[in-house]
């Protein structure tokens, strides 16, 4: 008997989260999301299942999963997207605090997303994990130190889960997305052009530069490469990470 695929994706009632639901649901998946922005949650279509929660809390997460076994006895594939920006300052500037936040939720999160759903998939003998990564976890990234040393971590947990749950049908991948227009890049950028005494517009025109093609990317580009990875199509493609950043050669041009 046909059973329809299942998809859960963190933080996924805005940006990149929502693109990824909206991309698998096209796809005939059932959609779980979750976000910690009820507002958000609202302006989603109501047949998605939601749940409002933070992913950096363990006993929350640990319920979120209990209640996916019990109302849908598994889950195919896990979109761990949760992420912050984090502050943009030096690295002797940041504050522990915040530099704790940021890794809470995306090293944190990411850890609870797979520690929770890993036993599900095992049980079913197949499953795909997802990590919405970036590129600043494959390069230094000048004033974004709590961001890129969660996402280098991400890699490393990553790559661990391929090959522990590999032998179970489990593939673990990381998708690595450039500059993503929206509201984040544009604090960033914003936060940047401050440090550095320059303009908003010189330090975007920075970044685009820094790709051979010359261009940030849409939402619905890393949608794309995720339902890729989750496909049979992708069904040897496992402890990768794949940037989608229209092939960045410099993250921080010289300004």
């Amino acid at each position: 008997m046909f059973q329809m695929q299942r998809v859960l994706v963190t933080a996924g009632a805005s940006g990149i989260g929502y693109a990824l639901a909206e991309a698998f649901y096209a796809e005939g998946y059932k959609v779980w999301i979750i976000d910690v922005s009820e507002n958000d949650l609202k302006k989603c279509p109501k047949n998605w299942e939601q749940t409002k929660l933070d992913v950096s809390d363990e006993n929350a997460m640990g319920n979120l999963f209990s209640t996916i076994n019990n109302k849908w006895g598994g889950l195919d594939v896990l979109c761990a997207n949760a992420g912050t920006a984090g502050a943009t300052e030096l690295v002797e500037d940041q504050d522990l605090l915040s530099f704790r936040k940021c890794l809470d939720v995306n090293l944190i999160g990411a850890f609870l997303s797979v520690k929770g759903c890993l036993p599900m998939m095992k049980k079913q003998g197949k499953g795909a994990v997802i990590f919405t990564s970036s590129t600043a976890g494959l390069y230094g990234f000048p004033y974004r130190s709590p961001y890129s040393a969660s996402k280098w971590a991400i890699h490393g947990l990553m790559k661990t889960v391929a090959m522990e749950a590999g032998s179970f049908g489990i593939r673990a991948n990381a998708i690595a997305p450039g500059c993503v227009e929206g509201d984040r890049i544009n604090g960033v950028i914003e936060r940047e052009a401050a440090q550095k005494n320059t303009t908003p517009d010189i330090v975007r025109q920075a970044y685009k530069a820094g790709t051979s093609l010359n261009t940030f990317i849409e939402a619905k580009d890393i949608a794309a490469m995720a339902v890729f990875l989750a496909s049979d199509s992708a069904q040897l493609v496992s402890g990768q990470i794949i940037a989608v950043d229209g092939h960045t050669e410099n993250p921080d041009p010289k300004i």
